[in-house]
């Protein structure tokens, strides 16, 4: 019978693979740890660029931000305008608005009382046909008492606040009236009571007269409103020493409300001296003037009509008190 062989646990060749498999593990960690560096500052080098990519993309994104903010605060700025350019083209048209309602008003009692004067007309006899054919006015170079024998008109107007505050429109449309009332003059002249031309490029000249120029004047006087102390004095001076001469026939028009210094007489004795009389008593220039009732009740009011209607009649001319506005 054979023997068994004991089997020994720990041989030769056990120990021979064991050592194999640590030295297999100690190899693969000796590899591990050469290339781990490499790895480690590959991944620091890509981190940085990620890092200056991310600033360069926070920069851009900061300096668009900057250009839209002032875009924004110009667009706001423009809207700001264009909101303040409204409301003032609102308040325009309001008024312009407000003047068309006015002056269809006016137009209204205007064809009122034309249509009543056709009616009237219509409504003549036979007998003051008659009377009519053979009257003749004693004095065809007057127009409602005032002397419309002139070549040349000056306009003297008060533009102090009472006067272009008030009833400026009718101002505008009573130099209408009188412009009308001479279809052709040889020269025109318009300045306020101090003596302050209305068109410099025609200072210490006359204006020719033409219907283009009667037009500028009115739409001027629509915006002209030039310092005013509401003494006539300077205006009617200006337009004596600088326009009179002897081969001329001229008007002054003198347009105001109120006379708030200076004496009446004081006035009228320094206007004599200046406007001298001929040996038949005829003045240089006629002063006639037009009084508009925004002081009735009041001294000043009181002082200009007794002003204007000594100086018309000392002067050759014709005081009118318009009776409302």
């Amino acid at each position: 019978m054979r023997k068994r062989r004991d089997m020994e646990t720990f041989n030769l060749s056990f120990l021979d693979v064991v050592c194999c498999g640590f030295g297999a593990v100690i190899l693969l960690l000796v590899i591990t740890k050469i290339y781990e560096p490499v790895t480690i500052q590959k991944s620091q080098e890509e981190l940085q660029n990620l890092l200056v990519k991310l600033e360069q993309e926070l920069n851009l994104i900061r300096g668009e931000s900057i250009v839209l903010n002032q875009t924004l605060t110009e667009v706001r700025e423009q809207l700001s305008e264009n909101d303040e350019k409204k409301n003032r083209l609102t308040g325009d048209l309001t008024k312009m608005q407000g003047e068309f309602t006015a002056s269809k008003a006016l137009a209204d009692d205007k064809t009122g009382e034309m249509n009543a004067l056709l009616t009237a007309r219509q409504s003549m006899t036979e007998v003051m046909r008659r009377l009519l054919k053979d009257y003749r006015p004693k004095d065809e170079s007057t127009v409602g008492g005032i002397p419309v024998d002139s070549e040349y008109i000056i306009f003297v107007i008060d533009t102090s606040g009472s006067m272009y505050q008030g009833p400026w429109n009718l101002v505008i449309q009573k130099i209408s009236e009188t412009l009308a009332v001479y279809p052709q003059v040889k020269g025109i002249q318009v300045l306020n009571d101090e003596g302050e031309y209305m068109f410099s490029s025609y200072s210490g000249q006359w204006i020719p007269d033409s219907p283009a120029i009667r037009k500028n004047i009115t739409n001027r006087l629509r915006y002209w409103n030039p310092y005013s102390d509401s003494s006539p004095v300077e205006g009617i001076t200006e337009a004596i020493n600088t326009f009179y001469a002897g081969d001329k026939q001229i008007s002054i028009y003198v347009f105001g409300d109120d006379f708030p210094r200076g004496s009446v007489e004081a006035v009228c004795r320094y206007v004599t001296r200046i406007n001298k009389a001929d040996r038949f008593g005829n003045r240089l220039v006629r002063i006639h003037g037009i009084g508009f009732p925004t002081q009735i009740g009041t001294a000043n009011g009181a002082k200009f009509a007794h002003l204007m209607r000594k100086l018309s009649e000392q002067n050759g001319g014709t005081f009118v008190a318009l009776p409302h506005l």
